[in-house]
């Protein structure tokens, strides 16, 4: 928080009473001689005399400024730093208003939806809906903490309507054994690299009826969505699946989308196999990385495309699908191996809750993938590691299949409920 502060050159930073702790620590850590934002505590009626002293500002002393320019910055965000350090995003008044609008009406959003945040509104402006929520009339339901208990109730409480959330949500509202199928159907959207089909049939069996998207913090939210074919209903649970778990055709807020061949920097055919960087070209793509030319420059180049870092494939009716970060990709005695791929078939293992695959340092192939997994709490009796990776091999060609597995009581998360494989691979490397 400290560094976030620091190299947005913040002047003022609300703070809800709850995080003063943490707010006052960041501010310790500021390097001396440097200008400290300005604290302005939120208070809560019924904690409001047992709240710490902090600086306020009166809010009727600052008027509103309207921009000169649609393209001058309105948003900042941070980048998860999943892979790398975090970095400073910087979004216009124009792409925000056009994720905005078209995140709106690719979700298909009806006016006065219950909305429940289970999504930070930090990752990517709550992916535009903290705006969007206000356009359509909306009602937003906050939480102090995700948990499962405290989702389910209220969803029935509040008449929850619509839920965002990353794979680590779902996969925590499926497998509980807590959990009941909901008294109405409740729309939930996911975003990111393919959720397991495991996962999908699980949470949709409850009620939920899941849509998937894709996205970037740099392209302000998602900009490619599994468009629903009518067809597609007819087929049988394991397959309607799969094809959900396809990240999809672009929205109408995105001018153009490719997947491209790293070194020609042509187009992959589009055989649903031959693997590329996805690209893309939008009104709602980043500036660029605030104090960071070096790092905007690798990114977004070649007429204004912007290179995603992530690989995947174009399937012959159009759909994109994401096999894996670049970074995740794991290279083993010259063979790519997906770590997507991989994770999906560990959560096929009904005894498994959480499933991450690294790259481990090996003498041999240079690098071999190893799983971190967490079990399901409620076992009685637990699969051994060597009784898990005999699953994947029964299901992948060997040379996929993890040659190490790692049982933890949960995996790493961020802010923003992702699994952190940055620290799976330092913990798998510093015992290699």
């Amino acid at each position: 928080v400290s560094v976030l502060l620091h190299h947005s050159e913040s002047k003022l930073l609300f703070v809800d009473y709850q995080s003063s702790p943490l707010a006052l620590a960041a501010l310790s850590l500021f390097p001396s001689n440097t200008i400290l934002p300005k604290p302005v505590l939120i208070h809560d009626d019924v904690s409001a005399t047992s709240s710490p002293t902090v600086g306020f500002i009166d809010s009727h002393e600052s008027m509103w400024v309207q921009p000169e320019s649609e393209w001058d910055p309105m948003a900042l965000n941070y980048t998860s730093g999943t892979t790398s350090s975090p970095k400073g995003v910087v979004h216009c008044h124009r792409g925000l208003f056009i994720i905005t609008v078209s995140s709106l009406i690719d979700w298909r959003i009806p006016n006065q939806p219950v909305f429940l945040w289970t999504l930070p509104m930090f990752h990517e402006n709550g992916w535009s809906y903290s705006w969007g929520m206000a356009a359509v009339g909306g009602t937003n339901i906050c939480l102090r903490k995700v948990g499962v208990p405290i989702i389910y109730s209220v969803i029935k409480h509040h008449g929850v309507t619509h839920i965002c959330g990353a794979l680590v949500v779902l996969n925590m509202l499926s497998s509980s054994p807590s959990t009941k199928p909901l008294d109405r159907p409740v729309k939930i959207l996911t975003s990111g690299a393919s959720p397991p089909a495991a996962v999908l049939l699980r949470t949709e069996s409850l009620g939920f009826v899941v849509s998937h998207s894709y996205g970037l913090t740099e392209t302000a939210g998602f900009v490619v969505s599994c468009a629903w074919k009518s067809q597609w209903n007819t087929l049988a649970d394991t397959e309607r699946a799969r094809v959900k778990a396809r990240q999809g055709v672009r929205t109408i807020g995105l001018a153009d989308m490719d997947v491209v061949h790293p070194e020609t920097g042509m187009s992959v055919k589009h055989d649903g196999q031959s693997q590329g960087e996805i690209v893309f070209r939008s009104g709602s793509i980043m500036l660029g990385y605030l104090k960071d030319q070096e790092g905007s420059s690798l990114c977004m180049r070649d007429n204004d495309w912007f290179y995603t870092g992530d690989i995947g494939v174009v399937h012959s009716d159009g759909y994109l699908e994401i096999k894996d970060r670049s970074k995740d990709v794991i290279i083993s005695g010259g063979e790519n191996i997906s770590s997507a791929e991989v994770e999906s078939v560990l959560y096929m293992n009904p005894a498994i809750n959480e499933v991450a695959l690294v790259a481990q340092r090996d003498k041999f192939w240079g690098k071999r993938p190893c799983a971190f997994v967490s079990l399901k709490w409620e076992l009685s009796k637990k699969p051994t590691e060597e009784a898990i990776i005999e699953f994947c091999r029964a299901r992948l060609p060997h040379y996929l299949a993890p040659k190490s597995l790692i049982i933890q009581d949960e995996l790493p998360i961020t802010a923003t409920v992702k699994i952190e494989k940055f620290v799976l691979r330092e913990i798998v490397n510093a015992v290699n």
